[in-house]
């Protein structure tokens, strides 16, 4: 029987946990079953378990690890960008030359981009393929269950258990075969997170991650597309999501429609080739500031997601 420990955090600003777990950026973190408003999470040391209290703050559970209190607000902190202001993210100019686009947005402030493992996100983005949010959260957990640790929390309320992500050193040894089966059999999908964790595991794609705050996006980028199964969205998903570039700004389907609707760039009509990705990046940069361009985006995404797309699954 183990006691988690607790703490609260204040945001000190605007902070949607559900909306910010599941807006398509992140797929591995559970919704406690039959206790709403509960997230879990298996990490290689810690179980952590969250809930919202109030519009800015949390209350996070965690299991005995190395972990003190003052450890685990910070890295709580650090995780979910409490850094970071959304003053910085929309500029004054932005919300007064888009004051329709500003007011719609309003009950999507609370989302927040989140700095998370570079190698399971890499994994989860190739994963994501042209395939929906459903199917890319269910061949997650199956490589997590393959793959993963299992972890048993047992607690005096609830047994919490569930399976770590897998290091780079387990999907590294993994045969196309064997991976394929969590992939809906894609065996080329399979072949390519292999390749990539061996990559990983001989330092190159570690050394990409270690210095891409540091380098240029151009840089970052063009290391990661040498990879198969990792083309400019995809590129652009992990430089955003896994390794803290938030001007990295990934374009979708999604994405495309929202800027010709909302900002009536003509070239969103178009076919997403290389060179008109490229504009449309440089053209949305324009217009949200390069600094936060994927943070705002990522924003943006949702909103029309779920405001105009009407969509559920997420």
């Amino acid at each position: 029987m183990e006691t988690l420990h607790k703490v609260i955090i204040d945001t000190n600003k605007v902070f949607s946990l559900k909306e910010t777990l599941f807006s398509g950026q992140s797929f591995f973190w559970k919704n406690q079953e039959n206790t709403s408003g509960y997230y879990h999470f298996f990490s290689n040391s810690f179980f952590i378990l969250l809930s919202q209290l109030s519009t800015s703050s949390i209350c996070v559970k965690f299991s005995r690890s190395p972990l003190i209190n003052a450890d685990i607000r910070n890295l709580i902190s650090r995780f979910f960008t409490f850094d970071i202001d959304i003053n910085q993210v929309f500029s004054d100019h932005f919300k007064n030359r888009y004051p329709a686009v500003w007011q719609l947005i309003q009950p999507y402030l609370g989302v927040h981009v989140m700095r998370q493992d570079p190698f399971e996100t890499m994994v989860t983005f190739m994963c994501a393929q042209g395939i929906g949010m459903g199917l890319i959260r269910r061949q997650v957990s199956m490589i997590a269950e393959r793959y993963g640790r299992q972890i048993v929390v047992e607690t005096e309320r609830c047994i919490y258990s569930g399976h770590t992500f897998p290091t780079p050193d387990a999907l590294a040894a993994a045969t196309v075969s064997e991976l394929a089966v969590c992939t809906n059999n894609n065996r080329v999908r399979a072949a390519n997170i292999i390749a990539m964790a061996q990559s990983f595991v001989s330092g190159e794609l570690a050394m990409i991650c270690a210095e891409a705050e540091s380098c240029s996006l151009d840089k970052v980028r063009t290391s990661l597309c040498r990879h198969g199964g990792i083309g400019m969205k995809i590129a652009d998903c992990i430089a955003l999501f896994g390794l803290g570039r938030f001007d990295a700004f990934p374009i979708d389907t999604h994405v495309k429609q929202y800027l010709w609707e909302w900002f009536g760039i003509e070239a969103a009509r178009k076919s997403l080739t290389p060179g008109n990705y490229r504009y449309l990046q440089e053209t949305a940069c324009s217009i949200l500031g390069h600094s936060y361009a994927g943070y705002a985006g990522h924003i943006l995404f949702h909103c029309w997601r779920k405001e105009i797309r009407k969509m559920k699954q997420f």
